[in-house]
């Protein structure tokens, strides 16, 4: 069943409708245009979509987890070892001037 209702629509948006649709199908246009609209742009269209990413994706997180355990590891184990005494370069003998280190 159909509901004839008044609107207002800027008249580029008219001409776009009229450009798009076939003579006396604005009407169809229009519901086919809010249908589309409300599928893609709602919170449950987004719920939806968010869903079948979370679906589709589920393996990847544990495939990149996987895939960067042995370089995880590895940082690790380098973390862990206690660092090897390096033999220090000799300090430089050249002084300081600046005022707070000349003064007594």
């Amino acid at each position: 069943m159909s509901k004839r209702i008044n609107i207002m629509l800027p008249e580029t948006t008219v001409t776009t409708i009229d450009r798009l649709a076939k003579p006396g199908q604005r009407s169809r246009f229009i519901d086919r245009a809010v249908q589309h609209y409300v599928a893609t742009q709602s919170q449950e269209a987004l719920r939806t979509r968010l869903e079948q990413a979370a679906v589709r994706d589920r393996d990847l997180d544990s495939q990149g987890a996987e895939e960067w355990f042995a370089v995880d590891q590895q940082a690790w184990q380098k973390l862990d070892k206690p660092e090897q005494p390096t033999s220090k370069a000799p300090r430089s003998a050249a002084k300081s001037t600046s005022s707070r280190s000349t003064r007594r």
